[in-house]
């Protein structure tokens, strides 16, 4: 089968979905290769094929008529390439449907708290979004949560929607020769946003500084309304950090902490569990999913608990060993292979619906 996938999201530097359309591009190439993928995107992004030689990339927009993407470009590529099917890895598929596609529909944050974003974003993600439901011949979500959240949020057939859970990438391990920090630091990684519930994090680490000598790194791209993490004694904003780093600090922390409100599947939740970090998350229905037994879940608003928790932590952090050790098991459970014969699983079966529809 010929298959192309947006390509859009690795016009971007970093994030969990870059990270997906990287990761399962790459894994469907190695373990599928009677079939020829293509990278598809109307902006210049950086393909990183590996060698893989059924792992391409297409070329962008010629003209002005091409340059309306989504509406005329891309059914164009389409054409010429012979794509007998679309994944849109990031909330999108054609808007005239000429072959069977398939949506990755990551999460329901746009229709969350408003405060999670912009009024002008809801807008412009929202009315999008519900046309590409429509269209989409079937939709895979990260997690059995964001599935039964579209189901009865959209009033999907519930065939239509197939849950694939992701995986870390294979270079999220236990970091060798990466000794404890002095003083310990506790860690968060990920986007600089409201929905991760950062100002909890920061109120809480302050608390627990009081009484005990503990830094706080914080590591990840700012979103471009986040308000500016002011200096202070202790903390460190790392900012956009790069891949081989990130083994070395999940390794290196005294716990990875990540109090966000809602998830559709929690990436850095996974890839500190694959490095055996001890892993202090919310209690959210997709990061459970992930986390298993491997972590400590508790209520995002529960400020009380997250103050003992982490104090308990920092006080005796020989207790964390035994949940280092589940969440190096737990993580062992999830890997790209898998999630790449899943989604495969589910372009063949948007193939046969496609073709009894037509």
């Amino acid at each position: 089968m010929k298959i192309a996938l947006d390509a859009t999201p690795l016009t971007v530097p970093s994030g969990g979905v870059r990270r997906y359309t990287e990761e399962l591009s790459r894994a469907l190439a190695e373990n599928f290769p009677a079939d020829e993928f293509w990278l598809l995107s109307d902006q210049r992004f950086d393909p990183r094929v590996n060698g893989l030689a059924n792992l391409k990339a297409g070329r962008g927009p010629r003209n002005l008529l091409e340059r309306r993407w989504w509406s005329w470009g891309l059914q164009r590529q389409i054409a010429r390439l012979g794509i007998e099917l679309f994944h849109g890895t990031d909330f999108a598929v054609p808007y005239l449907p000429v072959c069977p596609s398939v949506m990755t529909f990551h999460d329901m944050s746009p229709w969350m708290d408003p405060a999670w974003h912009s009024q002008a974003d809801r807008v412009r993600n929202r009315t999008p979004l519900l046309l590409r439901l429509g269209l989409a011949t079937l939709v895979i979500t990260p997690s059995e949560a964001v599935r039964k959240q579209v189901i009865e949020r959209f009033h999907l057939q519930a065939a239509r929607v197939v849950a694939v859970p992701l995986a870390a990438a294979s270079f999220f391990r236990p970091a060798g020769g990466v000794l404890p920090a002095s003083p310990p630091y506790l860690l968060y990684v990920g986007t600089i946003e409201p929905r991760k519930n950062l100002p909890l994090l920061l109120e809480v680490w302050r608390e627990v500084r009081r009484d005990y000598p503990v830094d706080l790194v914080i590591a990840g791209r700012p979103r471009a309304d986040a308000p500016e993490i002011a200096a202070e004694p202790g903390l460190r904003v790392l900012g956009l950090t790069g891949e081989q780093e990130l083994p070395k600090l999940f390794s290196a922390a005294l716990a990875f902490i990540y109090p966000s409100y809602y998830e559709g599947f929690g990436l850095p939740v996974l890839e500190a569990m694959q490095c055996g970090a001890a892993v202090i998350a919310s209690r959210d229905p997709a990061i459970g999913e992930v986390a298993g037994d491997g972590a400590i879940l508790l209520d995002s608003g529960d400020r009380r608990a997250w103050v003992e928790t982490l104090r308990g932590a920092v006080a005796q952090p020989e207790c964390l060993r035994d949940l280092r050790q589940r969440a190096l098991a737990r993580a062992a459970e999830f890997s790209w292979t898998r999630t790449a014969q899943l989604t495969r699983d589910v372009y063949a079966q948007a193939a046969r619906r496609f073709r009894h529809k037509t």
